[in-house]
């Protein structure tokens, strides 16, 4: 590629009589240079001054070395004999040719020795000149290299840019196609075809009835009241949102009926012919209930088509949720209680047990054994000091020389007669008769089961003081459901959001079409490797 030629800005006095007395300095710079002088030129002395002025200027421009030698190699292009570098500047200016231009190299080879004569040069294109109107005005067909290579670039980078115009083009029509014409259609149905749905919003929490937990002391005690009831508000949650509440508020309100008039867009509306699954997962997606574990606060929010059925439909729910707290927190007093009145029912049949068979061994027996057996001890006793009176009578008697001896068998007999009633009576005591029990077995029996009935006695209290306990703690369970905020029929619709469900279309499409788009890319490049 040719560069540029440097534009340097000069000027020439062609005036002699602006430097007056200018002999002496051309004849020096004629000598110091080597000018050209009337004998070398064959020029007349008054253009030998001309040309030492010009000189003159030229040097007063300053120009560097390179520049002189660049001036020197073009005029020895156009065939001139300068005898200075500044001498070529001033002859290349006569001449109205740049003297810094820059020669290329396939110019410099073409030149020969033979063709720089001044006629050849006389005969070069100078500057833009007048061409005849019937001249030949045609460019050559030949090119340079730098030329073909200039075009060869360009006609590449046009290629490019049509190339890239085309992809852009095929990229905006797919970004059409499988975004922004989609995410329009979406737009559109959300602005002008959807049904506007009315929210209605409440919120209730279950509490206990001491406020506490829901045990009176351990752990339980420390803990707060919605950690307490958290099982309580998660399973009145899931009865919510069940297929059986669903069904019931059905029944009670029409749910079914409601989500299927006519004038629901087709979409929201429900087939009145359809199943109950269908129903349900209807009815999931306009009930919705969340559970703060924090505040203990169960939030619902139901959406209709009218605000006045939102704020019946969930007025309902409440309802439905206060019967199953109730009915769980009667369970739960029936569980705390059941165990302790079992056990009181028990101890009442052990002791109704005990006092039976007490009551068994006193009528089959003396009504008061014990008392049977201090008269017969007592009767012993009186038999013993009788026998023993009798035999100290007869051992006197026998210690007499001479004893009466009627006195000594009348004695005797007697004392026969008390030791067989001794052993009659004790044998009272201890033995059995037929059929019957001895008096200390019997009294043993007596007291075994008069301590029975103690022992009855004792776990009755117990356990009539465990059931008390019971009661107790099982009305410390009972819950409430308290309404915090009350469902009221909402005046502007809630649903839809037509920029948020717009802008989440757009997002949605954009990632489907990246994740295809990158597929295909992935795909495209193993199959071509």
């Amino acid at each position: 590629m040719t560069m540029k030629p440097r534009v340097r800005k000069f000027r020439i006095r062609r005036d002699a009589s602006v430097r007056p007395s200018r002999d002496h300095v051309s004849g020096n710079v004629s000598e110091r240079d080597g000018g050209t002088s009337a004998r070398d030129t064959g020029a007349a002395p008054g253009q030998d001054r001309q040309a030492a002025d010009e000189i003159e200027d030229i040097r007063a421009e300053e120009l560097s070395a390179r520049e002189l030698r660049l001036a020197r190699r073009t005029a020895q292009k156009y065939g001139l004999s300068p005898v200075s570098d500044h001498d070529a500047v001033r002859l290349l200016r006569a001449r109205d040719v740049d003297p810094f231009q820059r020669a290329t190299i396939v110019e410099l080879v073409a030149k020969t020795g033979g063709s720089r004569d001044s006629s050849q040069a006389e005969g070069r294109p100078k500057l833009p000149q007048i061409v005849p109107d019937g001249a030949r005005t045609l460019p050559s067909t030949e090119l340079s290299p730098a030329d073909r290579r200039a075009r060869d670039v360009s006609e590449i980078q046009r290629d490019i840019a049509k190339r890239r115009r085309r992809k852009l083009a095929l990229l905006v029509s797919r970004l059409m196609a499988f975004v922004i014409l989609p995410t329009v259609v979406v737009g559109y149905y959300y602005a002008a075809i959807a049904t506007p749905m009315y929210t209605t919003k409440s919120a209730f929490l279950i509490l206990s009835a001491d406020g506490g937990g829901a045990g009176g002391g351990g752990l339980g005690g420390l803990l707060p009241s919605q950690f307490a009831t958290g099982q309580d508000a998660i399973a009145t949650q899931e009865y919510l949102e069940s297929k059986d509440a669903m069904l019931r508020l059905d029944d009670d309100v029409g749910f079914r009926a409601h989500f299927s008039q006519p004038w629901i867009d087709p979409l929201q509306r429900l087939d009145p012919d359809a199943s109950n699954e269908d129903a349900y997962a209807l009815y999931s997606k306009y009930v919705k209930l969340g559970y703060d574990p924090t505040e203990g606060v169960i939030r619902m929010e139901v959406s209709t088509a009218d605000p006045q059925v939102s704020a019946e439909f969930s007025r309902r729910l409440i309802a439905y949720a206060e019967e199953r707290v109730d009915a769980l927190s009667q369970e739960k007093r029936q569980d705390a209680v059941k165990t302790a009145t079992e056990s009181l029912e028990q101890a009442k049949q052990e002791r109704r047990e005990a006092q039976q068979q007490l009551v068994a061994l006193q009528e089959s027996s003396i009504l008061d054994p014990e008392g049977e057996i201090a008269s017969i001890r007592s009767l012993v006793n009186s038999v013993e000091l009788q026998l023993q009176e009798k035999e100290l009578n007869l051992s006197l008697q026998m210690n007499n020389p001479r004893p009466n001896d009627a006195r000594v068998d009348a004695l005797k007999s007697e004392i026969e007669v008390l030791r067989a009633e001794l052993q009659r009576q004790k044998s009272r005591l201890t033995e059995a008769t037929e059929g019957e029990r001895s008096l200390a077995s019997k009294t043993a029996a007596i007291q075994m089961a008069q301590a029975d009935l103690a022992t009855a006695d004792l776990v009755l209290q117990s356990a009539l003081e465990t059931r008390r306990q019971s009661q107790i703690e099982a009305n410390k369970q009972v819950r409430y459901l308290t309404v915090s905020v009350r469902p009221l029929p909402s005046q502007d619709p809630s649903y839809p959001k037509v920029f948020e469900n717009t802008l989440l279309a757009l997002l949605i499409f954009s990632g489907i079409y990246l994740m295809i788009s990158l597929t295909a890319s992935i795909l495209r490049e193993q199959v071509s490797s």
